[in-house]
């Protein structure tokens, strides 16, 4: 019976502990030191909150910069990639919609400088990032729908571009929410 008691007891502590203060603690700690990403990273335009720094959304304006495909049709409650090994029909005739795509929504752009990120979903079907190269292919299109300048729209994704993490791993991106937001600014 001592045994029992004292697991009970264990437990008691373990739960008040793990349960309770330690999330409390580092909610705190988020809060204080990291408000912005504690609370999801949100943007706003005009005082409105339009969405996420950390989640993709389905973009299908002419003047706005256009995602990864995403194989969750970009639903945040249920992320995940197609799982589709890489000689599956299927994964291949998504791939071939997705080029498809990309050649209309981008006329002129050869099926050869088209990079695979531009028509293969992330792995998360979530990805708010873009490559350079991903967003200088979509800037002609953008350049004729918004009136913007080619010139202006590189200078917005150089001034948007993220290194590569601790400059090493990964390569330089540009996140989609930004380069939007900052034409969404321009246009008014």
């Amino acid at each position: 019976m001592i045994n029992v008691w004292r697991s009970l007891r264990f437990l008691v502590v373990s739960v008040v502990l793990l349960g309770v203060i330690y999330p409390v603690v580092i909610t705190g700690i988020g809060q204080l030191v990291f408000p912005f990403q504690a609370n999801g990273s949100m943007v706003s335009l005009n005082g409105r909150i339009v969405g996420s720094e950390l989640i993709a959304q389905a973009v299908t304006s002419p003047g706005l910069f256009h995602p990864r495909p995403s194989a969750v049709n970009y639903a945040a409650n249920g992320s995940g990639g197609s799982n589709l090994g890489s000689t599956n029909p299927a994964l291949v005739k998504e791939v071939q919609a997705n080029i498809a795509n990309v050649e209309k929504h981008n006329p002129g752009t050869l099926v050869s400088s088209i990079p695979t990120s531009m028509v293969e979903s992330s792995g998360s079907g979530l990805d708010p990032d873009i490559s350079i190269r991903d967003a200088m292919i979509q800037i002609p299109r953008i350049a004729a729908a918004t009136g913007l300048s080619q010139s202006a729209l590189k200078n917005l994704v150089a001034h948007y571009e993220q290194g590569p993490f601790l400059g090493i791993w990964g390569h330089s991106m540009v996140n989609v929410m930004q380069l939007n937001l900052a034409i969404k600014r321009e246009a008014q």
